[in-house]
């Protein structure tokens, strides 16, 4: 056995002391540079719907063998082996890679990049998909993010970045002052991770003033909120570009659009997201060449030019405004819900695109998409996003019908049965023809699934269908 000690100053956020790591060297294994042509061995970190969804696009490429999932759940358990390790444990996660040769790790959610499990890995020759912990960042903290925009010149609202209460609010009714939406004058966000939840969008000037009290007085979202963003609010209809870089050149992915309130016609608080579909009619071939120039190749250069070259996929949250497209944020992986109808409609072998990002030379590789239509409706425990309820029994998983799949976030398997453990259960995903045709049929599915107190939205697809119509 042959302990390797590092100090991680980069990472004192995960581990206040050195990281000792014991890795079982006695085979001689030296860990691979470069992906094998088969037989390879992946793990892939989380245990929500993104990463069931990646666990199923990963299985259909033939250059796999076996796939791990860390910590999964019970839908991935039936594609892959669950390991039982956090996905904010690196130690384990690295020391379990080691052990098992596992040639390729995929990073799903946004708390082990920001931790810096890439670096680690990275540190132990271990091959990992993702964007470093200084690159992570650009999610990891809105004040960064903006700053960045700011600095280079990418669109996005005016703000203001705030750890006082007093000051925050007088820039509140400043922005109440410039009467630029009337009724809705600004944005307040938690500045750290919050899970997609620490975003509210203020009514008025009492509702804006209460989130800046609840987040810097009263710890809504614990540190994360200990910083706010507050925002301009933007007028316009949101659409999620994802694209693949390799810190050089960047691919977009087809367009999506999630639904992040709880109810229907967008009422309700924030949620991690109740639905997505792609593509979004609302963007055209124009704005997607406007958005390759003005955001997402800047946006890669940007991070370069601050030594932060970002590797993996780049999430950009976009408002279509009168003024043209602008950042509402980005994140530094895969979105979720947006990864399960994106991915339903990838052809390509998604092994093949992670090897030429990680080889650096994505602008050689070809990549194509479905024209069919991808459609994933979010069935949610009662109470959520607030406090939920769990271990309800769910029904109808069985057989689903052609063209969805079913892709499960919070579940687990409890003697014969498979029950509710997180906020978001399930995400049901159809493809077909059109939008309106996988609309269809993913609420027939929706409608043969069963657990107490299951919410769903009802009105996913709701603007693709008035922009076709």
């Amino acid at each position: 056995m042959t302990s390797l000690l590092r100090h991680a100053t980069a990472l004192d956020s995960l581990w206040s002391s050195p990281v000792c790591v014991t890795l079982n060297t006695n085979t001689g294994v030296v860990p691979l540079k470069k992906l094998k042509p088969n037989g390879l061995k992946v793990l892939v970190v989380g245990g929500g719907g993104r990463e069931h969804a990646l666990v199923w696009k990963l299985r259909q490429s033939p250059r796999v063998s076996e796939v791990y999932c860390a910590p999964s759940n019970a839908g991935i358990e039936k594609i892959a082996k669950c390991v039982n390790i956090k996905a904010d444990d690196v130690t384990g996660l690295l020391t379990f890679a080691w052990e098992k040769r596992i040639d390729l790790t995929v990073v799903g959610p946004e708390a082990p990049l920001s931790a810096g499990i890439v670096d680690v890995f990275n540190d132990h020759e271990m091959l990992i998909f993702g964007p470093t912990q200084k690159a992570a960042e650009i999610e990891g903290s809105k004040a960064f993010s903006k700053d960045l925009m700011q600095k280079f010149g990418i669109p996005t609202a005016a703000y203001g970045v705030f750890t006082e209460v007093e000051p925050a609010l007088a820039f509140v009714d400043e922005l109440a002052a410039r009467k630029t939406i009337a009724g809705s004058p600004c944005v307040v966000k938690a500045d750290g991770l919050a899970a997609g939840k620490g975003v509210i969008v203020a009514k008025d000037v009492t509702e804006a003033k209460e989130a800046v009290r609840s987040m810097l007085e009263g710890n809504a979202f614990g540190s994360a909120g200990s910083r706010v963003v507050i925002e301009e609010f933007m007028e316009g209809e949101e659409v999620s570009i994802l694209a693949f870089t390799d810190g050089d050149h960047v691919i977009p992915m087809v367009s999506a659009q999630d639904h992040k309130r709880i109810f229907d016609n967008d009422e309700g608080p924030n949620t991690g997201g109740m639905g997505a579909y792609s593509p979004a009619p609302v963007y055209t071939e124009e704005l997607a060449q406007q958005v390759q120039e003005s955001i997402l190749k800047p946006t890669v250069e940007a991070m370069k030019a601050e030594g932060r070259p970002y590797s993996g996929v780049l999430y950009a949250g976009l408002m279509i405004t009168a003024e043209g497209p602008k950042v509402l944020e980005y994140n530094a992986r895969f979105g979720d819900p947006e990864t399960q109808p994106v991915l339903m409609r990838l052809d390509s072998d998604l092994v093949d695109i992670i090897e030429a990002i990680l080889e650096k030379r994505l602008e050689q590789q070809s990549i194509s998409w479905s024209t069919d239509a991808a459609v994933c409706v979010v069935m949610s425990a009662k109470g959520y996003p607030g406090d939920y309820e769990k271990g309800n029994i769910i029904t109808g998983l069985d057989n689903p019908i052609a063209g969805v799949e079913i892709f499960h976030a919070g579940t687990a398997r409890k003697e014969d049965h498979i029950v509710t453990t997180g906020g978001r259960v399930l995400g049901i995903t159809a493809k077909a023809q059109g939008i309106r045709e996988a609309i269809e049929l993913a609420y027939r599915q929706v409608e043969k699934v069963h657990f107490d107190g299951a919410h769903y939205r009802k009105d996913i697809g709701r603007r693709a269908l008035e922009r076709l119509s």
